[in-house]
């Protein structure tokens, strides 16, 4: 794929209009009542999205069209054709990544960038090492087992430094497992990250979240879950939230490349371009998801298509494939059992409109979701990225996906041992040959921002900070054994009681097996 300088989103269609729209003298005297409120505020919305429809249909126009050759079908209007053409399933060329510093992280020539301050780039620079060094302290804390879990963002600090030096904190973050970078430049400090990860009694999860699932109202920063891809429909919910309340925010969601594999990352999608929500999407594709490679996971051109673009991993005999309901899936399980079987037979699936995207046929291609490829691994071009597409995303109450190419270079976590799936030399070349921190170090220093001297002492001083830290959150007293029962119901009910009984009684009568530094209350 060719890397390019200039920021060039992918568009779902032609721009949208978008409009202003005013309350009137009689309306404007009774806001502030509840009930009236809610009523005018459903009404503007309303004739918003009515509008964007009606913008939308405009596109599909047919001037001097013959009735006899158009369908004027609800959506828009469409054209009969005599000529049996299946839409392709792929682009002739794949779609551009946008870049600003090279491997050597100087400027390309004709690069146009947001630009940065030397405060701004410092401080980017220096959050990316504070996280670097803090993934190599708490990993190695991990193997020493002084904590259970860890995983790093080894590779990928550019994606979580740059994204967030782009946002503001009334920006809300929804991220997966992989972007701590974020919490870091809002404010979390070393002391509260080593504090989740013992579960000690400061840990705002008090102790019921493994290592990594870091949360934090004050910044905005939703609580880490493990599960995949769960967090993008809620992205979308919040921006969706932000918009009813006119708010000069969006929501922004972290995914790893195989997130998009998974239904929530499709419905998710859809549900931000119908609704015109403002929500930022970013995917992290680093090539593995845990040990499936992306060739194994989609046949699309990876995932910034996927705002546009649908495509299958598996070449399956089947008449039609999409999501939305269950007997779809079920159908390309059936077409795929056919194949190996070498049957000379099909799996065909029926299914309504409901759920698809403006067009059933178009599915294939369009979520109606605007599009950009970066570099991962650039921090400017992230940055710039990020910026454009926060602009476009509130003031244009529209949805965003960024993909950002990049590579995992540490094992998946802590459980993982990815020689067994990659070769060693691969991970060696992306960690010496593409690591963003390097990178982005050379281009400040070609600027006289930084210095080997100010490098020496700053790594120097997070390494000693964090050792600190983590001596104090280890020696930290441990949260109640009871507390796993509250902060779900105001009055617990019958059956938590009954197990928090139980579990008292258990660790009285067996004491040996449980920790001794967890307090249990009688």
């Amino acid at each position: 794929m060719g890397l390019l300088g200039v920021i060039n989103l992918i568009p779902w269609s032609s721009s949208l209009s978008h409009r202003e729209f005013s309350v009137t003298a009689p309306n404007a005297q009774t806001l502030g009542d509840s009930d009236t409120d809610l009523s005018i505020r459903a009404t503007l919305f309303s004739s918003f999205r009515f509008m964007s429809t009606k913008a939308e249909k405009q596109l599909d126009s047919l001037p001097n069209a013959d009735d006899n050759k158009v369908l004027d079908f609800p959506g828009g209007k469409v054209r009969f054709t005599p000529e049996m053409k299946f839409i392709s399933e792929s682009p002739e060329e794949r779609a551009h990544c946008y870049r600003i510093l090279d491997e050597e992280g100087q400027l390309i020539m004709g690069s146009n960038f947001v630009q940065v301050s030397e405060e701004l780039a410092v401080k980017m620079y220096r959050d990316m090492v504070t996280l670097q060094t803090m993934d190599t302290i708490f990993y190695e804390a991990q193997r020493q087992g002084r904590i259970s879990f860890y995983l790093t963002t080894i590779g990928e600090e550019a994606i979580n430094i740059a994204t967030a030096a782009a946002l503001t904190i009334d920006d809300h973050v929804f991220p997966q497992y992989r972007e701590p970078g974020v919490l870091l430049w809002r404010g979390f400090t070393l002391q509260e990250f080593a504090n989740q990860c013992f579960g000690n009694r400061a840990d705002y999860g008090k102790g019921r979240q493994m290592p990594i699932h870091y949360g934090s109202n004050k910044h905005n920063y939703f609580t880490v879950s493990s599960t995949i891809a769960t967090q993008i429909p809620h992205a979308v919910g919040a921006a969706y939230s932000l918009k009813m309340d006119r708010k000069k925010a969006c929501a922004v969601t972290y995914f790893g490349d195989g997130g998009t594999s998974e239904g929530d990352f499709h419905a998710a999608l859809n549900f931000a371009a119908v609704m015109e929500a403002p929500v930022i999407f970013v995917c992290r594709n680093n090539g593995w998801a845990i040990s499936t490679p992306t060739s194994d996971q989609f046949r699309s051109d990876g995932v910034v298509v996927r705002g546009r673009a649908l495509h299958w991993s598996f070449e399956v005999n089947i008449a039609t494939a999409s999501d939305g309901s269950t007997q779809i899936p079920h159908a390309v399980g059936a077409a795929y059992s056919l194949k190996m079987d070498r049957k000379k037979a099909c799996a065909v699936t029926y299914f309504g409109d409901g759920g698809t995207s403006d067009g059933v046929v178009v599915r294939g291609r369009a979520y109606g979701v605007r599009s950009i490829r970066v570099d991962g691994n650039d921090p400017l071009a992230i940055y710039g990225v990020v910026h454009a597409a926060r602009e476009m995303s509130i003031s244009e109450n529209r949805p965003i996906l960024i993909e950002a190419l990049t590579y995992r270079v540490g094992h998946h976590s802590t459980s993982d041992d990815s020689t067994k799936y990659r070769l060693a030399d691969e991970i060696e070349w992306w960690k010496m040959a593409r690591d963003p921190v390097t990178r982005f170090r050379k281009w400040i220093e070609s600027n006289g921002w930084w210095s080997s001297e100010a490098e020496s002492q700053f790594r120097s001083s997070v390494r000693i900070q964090l050792l600190h830290a983590i001596q104090v959150a280890e020696k930290a007293e441990k949260p109640p054994a009871t507390e796993m029962f509250t902060d779900v119901y105001d009055v617990p009910p019958s059956n938590l009681q009954e197990q928090e009984k139980l579990l008292k009684e258990t660790i009285k009568r067996h004491p040996q097996d449980y920790p001794s530094d967890v307090p249990v209350p009688a």
